[in-house]
């Protein structure tokens, strides 16, 4: 499945920002937003009904701004194509992208989330072309700027 992702996941690579929507329904997701209970950013979980070829539906909160839900969005992908065996019938992640699962599946669906959204070579042309200007690449690839830093090795810590 890993391989088949990253086949799918270039396509959707070419110009910022990424069409993280168009990528989960390629993946046979369905994508929704809802009025999730605070402290909720998004979920994934089996919907037979409406969930697509893959049998699964990502929802994330409607109240979110528009990067944090897009990051949501790219970290519920991650989840599916990492840990498919682990989500059951739903797996919910909270504001800080804990769920039932460990610190380390976590850590690696925030990495998959970021590589989704700010793949390296195309950070990489940005900069070259624009400068390193973490705002205006934030901008460009949609995503929040303390994302865009932290993609750019100048901030160690998330916010």
């Amino acid at each position: 499945m890993k391989h088949e992702f990253a086949q799918i996941v270039e396509r959707f690579q070419d110009s910022a920002p990424v069409d993280v929507t168009g990528l989960a329904e390629a993946l046979g997701l369905s994508v929704w937003q809802d009025d999730l209970p605070e402290g909720i950013s998004g979920k994934i979980f089996e919907d037979r009904l409406y969930g697509g070829p893959s049998g699964y539906s990502i929802v994330v909160r409607t109240s979110d701004p528009y990067v944090r839900r897009r990051f949501t969005l790219a970290h519920e992908i991650a989840h599916f194509v990492l840990h498919q065996n682990r989500i059951g019938s739903s797996l919910s992640d909270d504001a800080l992208y804990r769920s039932g699962l460990s610190t380390r599946e976590e850590v690696e669906a925030n990495s998959m989330a970021a590589d989704i959204l700010m793949p390296r070579k195309l950070v990489g042309e940005y900069v070259a072309k624009y400068g390193l200007q973490p705002q205006a690449l934030a901008a460009f690839f949609s995503v929040s700027e303390a994302a865009m830093r932290i993609r750019l090795g100048m901030s160690r810590s998330v916010a």
